[in-house]
Order: structure tokens, then C-alpha cells, then sequence
């Protein structure tokens, strides 16, 4: 009876979990926030598990299992809390307005565009992430490409390859690369084996891509976007905190989390005297236009409010529905392995194929599912596999993403941007060469000897 109640409440949770994530799938239609679902089927998966812990005796290990859970989600809060603070800082220091005006003051072809904008977006997303980088730089390729819609497609599809093929070789690069550092499977410097994995996958369907680029030259813009006071010590700060992470973490253990709170603080401080600084200055200015021009000086046309920085005001403007949305994930997947399913998907999945098909078909999952939840499942699996096939993982959640527009959030939110232009259809499109890449990338990683593998 104990067992037959273990089975219906999973199936339950089961169809709970599906329900929801088919709700986020529909969060456009639906006008519902993608968190809602999720925290509700998260809330009621831990309720239910709690209900067979208790009936089976296993209360110890349900307490154990939650808090293990929780942790993750605190230590990928901290984390993303200070990253995307980072980020959004630049934002409003005008450092991506700055990069995309003089991006597009160049007057560089239309093919040599498609190739800087596609490797910028691979340069950058290691560091910025790839949802951030691919709306930078996405929207430089929508401003240059204006009406001309085959460049459009296909520049939109070579960011989006580019920023997930970028950021799989980087902890920061993406939440599954960030969850797979912070759970300890990997350390920092061996994602870096991925790199030559992660370029194929890149280059390959760019080489298909470029054809869609025909030559030609966007109209210039003479517009100049300056760079607000502190943008350049915000980005050192930003460098700065990135080295103090990895170096805490590779030499001392301390959580990632923890050096980029650090750092956190660090940027609070330089708030703090960047906005004094501020103040100073618009008051000096207003005392020096009231002294030189006098009365005249009220009939001179308005320039708009002064130039402040608030850091509280830039950590409010943090995606939460997105953070909560991660919550709910990681709770939905961990109460699910309290019932015992994922163990026996591990040994189904890893027993059955072997860790290298396994890996390789996780990768294509993703393209259809979000890869959070999916890594997320793979870490609770808890496969006894090698770095190399940990690595493998990683690589596959990561680029399989970029198979469908909606395979990863980078797709989504390009899609958003684009407006009618790149679509589901457009990308599914160009669905072989971004195959192809897929299985270039794995095959360098499977058979190509790295000289430094462990």
C-alpha cells in the first residue's frame, strides 16, 4: 500500500511538472509569468513528498533533500545577483549603447558584419552570459540589418549559435555551465578543454550562414553614444570580481557565490562615492549656469534631469520572474528524485546507452526543453562518469539548445526582439548546418585528445 501511494503521488508530480512547464511554453498566450507555474507545481511536489516521507518513516531524508535543494538555489541566487547587477550596471552606464552605435558607424559590409557581430557574441557570452549577449548584440544585427530580412535571419541565427557556443566553455557563460562549476563536477580551467568543441559548433553552420549575408552595405548612422562617468571602472570592477571568484575558488574552496558577493560590495562602495562625485558635479554646474547666464538661463531649453547612479535602484530592476522561475525548476526536479524516478532514469538512460549516447541525447532533449531543468536532472541523476563525459554534458545541454529558436533563451529572447523577421520557421530553416556544427562539436570532444586532459 506504502509503495502503490509512493507511485501515485509521483505520477502526479509527474503530470504537475509537465502541466507547468507547458504553461511557461505558452507564457505569451497564456499572459501568465513563467514563475507562477512552476513555484505553484514546486510547492505542491515538496508537499507530497513530505506526505510519503512521513508515511515511510524517511523524514531525516526528506529534511536532507530540501535543504540540499535549497542550497543550490541560494548559492545560483548570490551568484546571478551580483553577475546580473554587474551586467545591468554597464547597461546604464551606456557601455552596450556605446559598442552597438559605433558597431554600426563603421560602415563595414553586410558580410563582414555577420562575421565581427557572430564573434563578438562568441567573445563576449563567456563572460556576460548568453542571453545578455545575444539581446546586445542581436540588436545591433536588427539595427544594420533594417529591412533587409535575410540578413536579419541568418545574423540572428549565427548569434544565437555563437553565444551558446560561447558560453559553454565558461562557467559564466551560461546557468547550466554555472550549476555543473558550482555543484563541483568541474573546475574552472576545465571548461576551457571545451573551447575547440565549442568553435566548430560555432563556425561550421556560419560558413552556411554567411551565403544569407550577400554583400552589400547598411546606411551609415551618425549617431554617438558616450560612455556615462564610471563605465570604465565599473568594467575593471567587473573583471576584478570575476578573477577574485575563480581565484577564491580554485586556491581556497570558497563557494563562487561568495567571491562575487564580494564583489558586489566592492561595486556598492563605488556607487556610494561615484554618486557623491555626481551630485558634486551637478551642483557646480547648476551654480556656474545660474552665475554666468543669469536670468537668461531660465528661457534656455531644458537638458534633461542630471546624470545619478542609485545601484539600489539598478538591483530592483532585476529579472525576478526569471530567478523565481529558476526556483521552481530546481524544487520541481528535486522533489521528483525523491520519488525514486530519476535513479531509475539514470539507470535506464546511463546503464542502457552508455554515458557518451546518453550525453549526446540529453543534448537533443534540450532543443525541445529548457536545458536548466534538464542539467538540473542529470546533476540529481548523479551519473558515475568521467571529467571528460561531465564535460560532454555540458557541451550537449549547452549547444543542443541551439537546434530551435526555442530551445534555448537566447532564441526566445532574440525572437522577442526581432519582432516578426527571426521566427520559429526561420531558424528551423537553417536546422541542418546547426546539426551539423552539433555533431562536429561532439565528435572533436569524443576523439580529439585535448593535451592537457586530465
Amino acid at each position: 500500500m506504502d509503495t502503490a501511494l509512493r507511485h501515485i503521488l509521483g505520477i502526479i508530480c509527474i503530470v504537475l511538472f509537465a502541466a507547468a512547464y507547458v504553461a511557461v511554453a505558452m507564457e505569451e498566450r497564456l499572459r501568465m509569468r513563467k514563475s507562477a507555474p512552476v513555484l505553484l507545481a514546486a510547492g505542491v511536489t515538496w508537499m507530497l513528498a513530505g506526505v510519503v516521507a512521513h508515511v515511510h518513516g524517511e523524514t531525516a531524508r526528506f529534511r536532507e533533500a530540501l535543504q540540499h535543494d535549497l542550497l543550490a538555489f541560494a548559492e545560483l541566487f548570490l551568484f546571478l545577483l551580483a553577475a546580473v547587477t554587474y551586467v545591468n550596471t554597464m547597461e546604464e552606464r551606456q557601455v552596450f549603447d556605446s559598442l552597438r552605435a559605433w558597431l554600426v558607424r563603421q560602415g563595414w559590409s553586410l558580410r563582414k558584419l555577420f562575421w565581427v557581430t557572430g564573434g563578438l557574441a562568441f567573445v563576449l557570452s563567456p563572460v556576460l552570459d548568453n542571453l545578455t549577449t545575444t539581446l546586445v548584440v542581436g540588436s545591433v544585427a536588427i539595427a544594420i540589418g533594417g529591412a533587409n530580412a535575410g540578413f536579419v535571419v541568418a545574423a540572428c541565427v549565427n548569434i544565437v549559435v555563437a553565444a551558446n557556443a560561447g558560453g559553454a566553455f565558461s562557467p559564466f557563460g551560461d546557468i547550466t555551465t554555472l550549476m555543473v562549476w558550482q555543484s563541483g563536477k568541474l573546475g574552472f580551467i576545465e571548461f576551457l578543454k571545451l573551447f575547440p568543441a565549442s568553435l566548430a559548433n560555432w563556425l561550421i553552420p556560419a560558413l552556411f550562414l554567411q551565403r544569407a549575408a550577400r554583400d552589400g552595405r547598411p546606411a551609415g548612422s551618425p549617431e554617438r553614444v558616450p560612455l556615462k562617468p564610471g563605465a570604465m571602472v565599473v568594467m575593471c570592477l567587473f573583471a576584478g570580481t570575476i578573477a577574485l571568484t575563480v581565484a577564491a575558488n580554485h586556491l581556497l574552496s570558497v563557494p563562487a557565490a561568495v567571491g562575487m558577493m564580494a564583489g558586489l560590495g566592492v561595486l556598492k562602495m563605488y556607487s556610494y562615492a561615484l554618486r557623491g562625485r555626481l551630485e558634486r558635479m551637478a551642483n557646480r554646474q547648476q551654480a556656474d549656469s545660474i552665475g554666468d547666464a543669469g536670468i537668461l538661463a531660465a528661457f534656455e531649453p531644458d537638458e534633461g534631469p542630471p546624470d545619478t547612479f542609485d545601484i539600489l535602484r539598478i538591483l530592483r530592476s532585476f529579472e525576478w520572474d526569471t530567478l523565481m522561475f529558476f526556483y521552481g525548476v530546481i524544487l520541481c526536479v528535486g522533489g521528483l528524485a525523491t520519488f525514486g524516478y530519476l535513479n531509475a532514469l539514470s539507470t535506464a538512460l546511463y546503464g542502457g546507452l552508455g554515458p557518451t549516447w546518453a550525453n549526446i541525447a540529453i543534448g537533443g532533449v534540450s532543443a525541445v526543453v529548457d536545458n536548466i531543468p534538464v542539467m538540473y536532472a542529470a546533476l540529481s541523476m548523479d551519473p558515475a562518469m568521467s571529467h571528460s563525459q561531465w564535460l560532454l554534458l555540458t557541451l550537449t545541454a549547452g549547444v543542443g539548445g541551439s537546434l530551435l529558436a526555442t530551445g534555448s533563451a537566447a532564441g526566445v529572447a532574440l525572437m522577442g526582439q526581432a519582432g516578426r523577421v527571426y521566427t520559429f520557421r526561420s531558424h528551423l530553416r537553417w536546422f541542418f548546418p546547426v546539426a551539423l556544427g552539433y555533431a562536429a562539436s561532439v565528435a572533436i570532444h569524443v576523439l580529439v585528445p585535448f593535451p592537457w586532459s586530465p
